[in-house]
């Protein structure tokens, strides 16, 4: 009950509303630092340019982000989570085609994040430069640091400061508001922009505005991460608080409008930031303080969801199992340390290479323009086969998004070769993990072979009172892939009997089920052979970081205490001098064997597979088993057997005597 009443079914209140503003609206709120002087850049102020791009803008939001995302996708909540991987848990079942979709547009969110909090950071820190005396200080070295302090402090959670995120959005989206406010009393005329006419005079008769798309979109970009941030505070927050958040941000975008018509037409912006220059000189240092707050805010929104999209692609068997810290009480927060590094090396050479926030903006927007394709994509799975949308209607919309996402794509093509290609590369290389992953794990369990256990439970009853054989445990537990109570794999059956059995009182056949609600944790239990054979099915939600030792020492626990299956009766294996149970888990992992023959792709991806493997988590921390004595046993996988292998005796030899 307590997840539902933060998710999508969560109380409105003041403090909920608050909370919204600080999590939800980090990336997108912090757009109007680069969006208007991404699309005037070097070109000349005209009435043209500057009504179109606004108006451009504002049906941008509307259409992407309020339509699409705040109406349409936030209705996509798994149990009050959100987010591409929550969404294709909820539609997967309806098609085979969503996989590698799914794949590719989490690759390029994660990928295009890389960018996201060295352009706002960089963006606000420039603002340094329009105080008098600090025009040519180097800002650079203020980002690194900045970055460098926030990924420092990671590892400690963000519960502490996360009290103090909404005010500080809260006080930023007033600035915005306040600003623009002010510098559209003095141009009102600039409310006309609002108008689609513009937009589409802007499109046709402007000699490049197809290409002005790709810094228009800028303004949209952090919308699926707003859809990511579902779970933190619920729907219908995120609804009541968007209302008020686009007003700033168009109040804002036409403030800086208003202020780039008072300059005439034919004025240059010269490196100047519309954002800084709307502000009065006494205010540019406490505007700047709130503009870094506010992207440093926004970037650790951007730093904890790539955590979450890790966390629920290892979930899901699309990443290697990788350690998963919990640095807080908090439900749902969590520290990855690999991810951590691996964002801090991207944040410092992004930074590094293009040096100040005009370069970013070249060549920020591309990769996310195809995770809000793949989005569309599932949604529309989403509402014809979950909501039983009317299918007409579903494709209209499908092919209005797509009209409209594809068109966004093809301008901001021109990105690639100014940098956008970095983004592009990281998500291909991300794509790679995720299917060597998913693709070698998927080839591992078809060669999985499985059992009747039933036909071997005389066998292990006869073992597990074989006084002759040394007893092994008094409680013996293997992990289990196998979905049904009567079958086990067959390599479980080699090591309990295969060259020195392993007695037991009890054996133990545990099934993890990692269901496609976020945050389910519950366990059932079937009894195979009286107080010998049980298997116990625990169901993990995809959110969940298993803890499969706490949750069977729990289980057994609740066994002896309600005194079911009559292990009340049974020693445990604890003694006057230790009162810790005996367990003994056994993990057994394949390796790939020597034998094998592969074509080149099938050799890439197999032994990419093992050797991400082999750098990510063991099997038993992965699962919880880090202080149980667990067994390791290695199986090898003959995936395809050399066939041809040609051995010829030299004549004449014998063996010496």
């Amino acid at each position: 009950m307590e997840k539902q009443k933060n998710g999508a079914a969560g109380k409105v209140t003041a403090a909920s509303l608050l909370v919204a503003l600080g999590i939800i609206y980090g990336d997108i709120g912090t757009s109007p630092l680069y969006v208007l002087k991404a699309i005037v850049g070097d070109r000349p102020v005209s009435e043209l340019l500057i009504y179109g791009g606004v108006s451009c803008v504002f049906w941008t939001i509307t259409f992407q982000t309020t339509f699409k995302y705040i109406y349409l996708t936030l209705k996509a909540d798994n149990n009050g989570e959100g987010g591409i991987f929550s969404l294709y848990a909820l539609v997967r079942r309806y098609g085979k085609l969503l996989i590698i979709p799914t794949m590719l547009g989490a690759s390029m969110l994660l990928a295009d994040g890389i960018i996201t909090p060295p352009i706002s950071v960089s963006s606000a820190v420039e603002g340094l430069t329009n105080i008098q005396g600090l025009e040519h200080i180097p800002t650079v070295p203020i980002v690194l640091l900045i970055l460098s302090v926030l990924f420092f402090f990671q590892r400690f959670g963000t519960h502490n400061v996360g009290s103090i995120f909404g005010p500080a959005m809260l006080v930023w989206f007033a600035m915005l508001s306040t600003l623009g406010a002010l510098q559209i009393a003095q141009h009102p005329g600039i409310i006309k922009a609002l108008s689609p006419v513009y937009a589409l005079e802007l499109l046709i008769a402007y000699p490049k505005g197809f290409v002005l798309l790709g810094a228009v979109f800028l303004a949209t970009t952090g919308a699926e991460a707003l859809y990511s941030d579902l779970g933190h505070c619920g729907r219908r927050n995120i609804r009541i608080t968007w209302v008020m958040v686009k007003t700033c941000l168009m109040v804002n975008y036409m403030g800086q409008a208003a202020w780039l018509m008072n300059l005439g037409e034919g004025a240059m912006l010269d490196g100047r930031n519309p954002f800084f220059e709307i502000m009065p000189h006494w205010f540019l240092i406490i505007g700047i303080l709130i503009a870094t707050t506010a992207a440093i805010i926004a970037s650790q929104a951007m730093i904890s969801g790539s955590y979450t999209l890790i966390s629920e692609a290892m979930n899901l068997n699309f990443w290697p199992r990788v350690a998963v810290r919990q640095p807080s009480e908090v439900k749902g927060q969590i520290y990855i340390p690999s991810v951590n590094y691996m964002l801090w090396i991207g944040y410092v050479l992004m930074v590094l290479y293009f040096g100040n926030s005009s370069n970013m903006e070249a060549a920020y927007g591309l990769a996310i323009t195809i995770t809000m394709m793949v989005t569309t994509y599932l949604l529309s799975y989403f509402l014809l086969f979950k909501l039983k949308w009317n299918r007409v209607l579903v494709s209209v919309l499908l092919l209005l998004f797509a009209a409209i996402e594809i068109t966004f794509f093809i301008a901001n093509i021109h990105k690639f070769p100014e940098g956008g290609y970095i983004t592009i590369l990281i998500s291909a290389f991300y794509v790679f993990i995720m299917y060597s992953v998913y693709a070698g794990r998927k080839i591992s369990n078809r060669f999985t072979k499985f059992v009747d256990l039933g036909e071997y439970a005389p066998l292990i009853q006869e073992l597990s009172v074989d006084y002759y054989v040394p007893k092994f445990s008094t409680h013996l537990i293997y992990l289990t892939k196998a979905n049904f109570r009567q079958n086990v794999e067959e390599k479980i059956i080699r090591s309990i009997f295969a060259k020195k059995p392993k007695r037991a009182d009890v054996y133990w056949f545990v099934h993890l089920h990692r269901t496609e609600e976020p945050y389910t944790l519950s366990y059932d239990i079937s009894e195979l052979l009286d107080d010998k054979i049980i298997r116990v099915n625990i169901n993990v939600g995809f959110r969940i970081q298993p803890r499969t030792e706490l949750y069977f020492k729990r289980i057994v626990q609740e066994l002896i205490r309600d005194r079911e299956l009559n292990l009340h009766n049974r020693p445990d294996g604890s003694t006057k001098y230790n009162d810790e149970p005996d367990f003994k888990f056994v993990v057994i992992e394949k390796f790939l064997s020597v034998e094998n023959e592969f074509t080149l792709r099938e050799g890439v991806m197999l032994n990419a597979y093992f050797l991400l493997k082999r750098l990510g988590l063991s099997d038993e921390k992965a699962f919880g088993l880090d202080k149980s004595d667990v067994v390791i046993e290695h199986t090898p996988l003959i995936y395809q057997p050399a066939s041809k292998v040609e051995l010829r005796r030299e004549q004449n030899s014998k063996p010496q005597t």
